[in-house]
């Protein structure tokens, strides 16, 4: 049995990871942040009492900041493989929060790497999760041979964390390799995030629960695919012969726009009578155009998305319009939270 060590294990693609790991017979461990709540419902579906099962799903408290945390995780838990998805994942935020997200980000990525240079570095595969951000203002389509070109305190982290990636496999010898994500959503996308605000808006206005969405730049265009494609590449990525970085992308790209009126015309709305507009949701510096060039992927690993534009839109409007239709029920109960336009 494999042992696979994953961070950021209650995020989006932390749990469809866990979820795919474990179908393949792996042991899975995750890096949770000590909490006064319970952060897990992504992966609570996984869990089994630790005194029944057979002790292949375990969460245990850990930080990024903290590297002695870091390489004690590593040393008792010998794993075979590290998935490193952990991150502050909020581009916007990280104007506001540049000094944590650079520690976050880029040094919790080398404070990992020191913990298995020191721990196992020849026997631990290491996976680093990059960001299409990193290629910020540079022309599209973007491989693994685009310059970076970052315009965000996150993707000038993730950039640094790129780089020691690459360093640590030269200098050390170790089975490191970066995975250059573009935008992959699911219904399991944190609801501050663009698509996942506008299916969770768009389906509370149709059930009356909200009259307006406020958005900033509508013409921004991105690559979405369906993280559930996506955390199959990490893992192919570990699997392939030689270390090295790849760019996961569908190759397609659409506007903000694009996927507001997809999301709003599934539900019979109109964009115009909903949609206002906020300069609070701009960046300092935007990123006009991302798309991918996953060439080299496809032929080395075999890897190609499975989930299009369309069939994204639908699972995610499909998604949020059941908890939409659960809110509706409680306002319609009287729930106090849910009666003053806030969700319970």
């Amino acid at each position: 049995m494999r042992t696979a060590l994953i961070t950021g294990i209650t995020g989006q693609d932390g749990s469809y990871l866990a979820e795919l790991l474990l179908e393949k017979g792996y042991a899975v461990h995750g890096i949770i942040r000590r909490s006064s709540d319970f952060n897990t419902r992504r992966v609570d579906h996984l869990y089994r009492d630790p005194h029944d099962d057979d002790g292949r799903f375990r969460l245990h408290y850990g930080d990024l900041l903290d590297g002695s945390s870091l390489k004690h995780l590593v040393e008792t838990i010998q794993p075979d493989e590290v998935y490193h998805l952990g991150a502050q994942s909020h581009v916007r935020v990280s104007f506001d929060l540049p000094i944590y997200s650079a520690d976050a980000v880029a040094l919790g990525s080398l404070r990992l790497l020191e913990a298995i240079r020191d721990v196992n570095p020849k026997g631990i595969k290491f996976y680093q999760a990059g960001s299409s951000e990193m290629f910020g203002s540079a022309g599209a389509p973007q491989s693994e041979e685009t310059p970076f070109e970052p315009r965000s305190p996150y993707a000038c982290a993730k950039v640094f964390a790129h780089y020691q990636t690459i360093n640590y496999r030269d200098a050390y010898g170790i089975f490191a390799a970066n995975g250059i994500l573009f935008n992959h959503e699911s219904p399991r996308r944190g609801e501050t995030f663009l698509t996942r605000k506008v299916t969770r808006a768009a389906t509370r206005i149709k059930r009356g629960l909200q009259e307006h969405l406020f958005l900033g730049n509508m013409d921004a265009r991105r690559d979405w695919g369906f993280a559930g494609d996506y955390v199959e590449g990490m893992w192919r990525i570990l699997q392939h012969d030689e270390p090295g970085d790849f760019v996961l992308a569908t190759g397609k790209d659409y506007s903000v726009k694009d996927w507001v009126d997809a999301v709003f015309s599934r539900l019979e709305l109109d964009p115009e009578e909903h949609i206002r507009f906020d300069e609070r949701y701009l960046r300092p510096t935007e990123v006009d155009l991302l798309r991918g060039d996953s060439s080299k992927a496809r032929a080395a690993l075999g890897w190609e998305p499975k989930v299009d534009f369309d069939a994204l839109v639908d699972m995610m409007v499909e998604s949020d319009m059941k908890l939409a239709e659960q809110e509706k029920i409680l306002h319609d109960a009287g729930h106090p939270q849910v009666a003053m336009g806030q969700r319970p």
